[in-house]
């Protein structure tokens, strides 16, 4: 049985149009907090805008699903020039779905990248798609997101590809 992490990354910039068409995937759905940015930051982490940029030439679909509220979600979509579903209730696949929809692709091709074991890598299970995970771009300081990382932690993956020498811990 594979594992339920499809590939796991450094940071989201570390993701390339070639290794996405090897493995078939025509379009990513985005989480955005501690995945394009941090918490609540109204501008994208470093390099995500040129990587982003390199997506769309490269013809992925690309779509942000967050479970955040539009007045968070929407200004930070707009500037980036993408669609994106806001309150997408991951784990459950509404969002998903609604990603799905708008992309018009199936689901073999298409896959979800995020930072977080009980809503992005279970909500990919879930809807039936391949999981790419990234590591936060930063620790939460919130006890909530502390006891949360602290149960994720037997479940996350043990190698991360690196460009630089392909696979690393």
């Amino acid at each position: 049985m594979g594992s339920i992490i499809t590939a796991a990354f450094k940071k989201v910039t570390d993701i390339q149009p070639e290794m996405l068409k090897k493995m078939g995937i025509q379009g990513l759905i985005l989480d955005l907090d501690n995945t394009l940015t941090t918490h609540d930051n109204p501008v994208p982490g470093d390099g995500v805008i040129e990587w982003l940029e390199l997506m769309k030439k490269s013809n992925i679909k690309l779509m942000i699903v967050s479970n955040n509220h539009p007045p968070r979600v929407r200004p930070f979509a707009d500037m980036l020039g993408l669609e994106f579903v806001s309150e997408g209730r991951k784990p459950l696949t509404k969002g998903f779905r609604e990603a799905a929809k708008k992309m018009g692709l199936p689901k073999k091709r298409m896959a979800a990248v995020g930072d977080q074991i009980y809503t992005d890598v279970l909500g990919a299970i879930l809807f039936g798609v391949k999981m790419l995970y990234v590591k936060p771009i930063e620790q939460e300081s919130t006890t909530f997101f502390k006891v949360k990382r602290k149960c994720e932690k037997p479940f996350l993956p043990k190698k991360y590809f690196d460009k630089q020498e392909k696979s690393n811990d």
